[in-house]
């Protein structure tokens, strides 16, 4: 049997060898690991489609004391963002908050609350059926931004970003305010945002220059 059951949201899949992948996913219980899926690329893999990013999945693994991969044994799918595929502007805002998660997130370090912060943006965005990309990802980078412990006093935005960030650090995303949502709304405060966590990381994000032409 396996070591650990955990559910776990996948980041992000590297090619290993001839059919392996390198999959980095965030744990309920124990953080962001990485671990190695055998045979997983190969036409009938076990794994199925639960290695697309930000599945939520129900992952068996084994781990062992010194090595930095653990063995990925099975998949259980939870949710596929699979039905969001279908609109380019979730699509990016998907990568977006995946690459974010990969980088921000500490190897092995118990976030339980980065956890629910992807599972309740999750619900937001299937909920709203593609509608609600801006609140999503400006709520994301918000939450993001403050639970890695860098979030500084929103001074230097206007008056209405200041709000909406105020509201959303006291709102659960799915009873915010009803705004007239779209990519200007609150922009100042989503660029300091996104530029505060690319001070953070070793490169700058692929994904960032995509959403601002959305």
């Amino acid at each position: 049997m396996p070591a650990r059951v955990s559910e776990s949201f996948i980041l992000r899949t590297y090619p290993f060898r001839e059919a392996d992948l390198i999959v980095s996913f965030l744990t309920r219980d124990q953080g962001k690991l990485r671990g190695v899926a055998r045979r997983a690329r190969r036409p009938k893999s076990s794994f199925g489609a639960g290695l697309e990013r930000l599945s939520q999945v129900r992952l068996a693994y084994f781990q062992q004391e010194n090595r930095e991969l653990v063995r990925l044994d099975s998949c259980e799918l939870i949710r596929s963002p699979f039905e969001l595929q279908s609109d380019y502007a979730v699509g990016v805002a998907l990568d977006y908050i995946a690459e974010v998660s990969e980088h921000l997130l500490a190897p092995a370090e118990a976030n339980e609350r980065f956890y629910r912060l992807l599972a309740a943006v999750m619900d937001y965005l299937q909920q709203e059926k593609g509608r609600g990309v801006w609140p999503a990802v400006l709520y994301f980078t918000l939450w993001a931004v403050r639970l890695s412990g860098f979030l500084p006093e929103i001074k230097k935005v206007d008056s209405e970003s200041a709000e909406i960030a105020s509201e959303m650090l006291k709102t659960p995303i799915g009873q915010l305010k009803p705004r007239s949502w779209s990519r200007q709304t609150a922009a100042a405060l989503r660029r300091s945002l996104v530029e505060l966590t690319e001070n953070h990381i070793e490169r700058r994000l692929v994904t960032v220059p995509m959403l601002e032409a959305l």
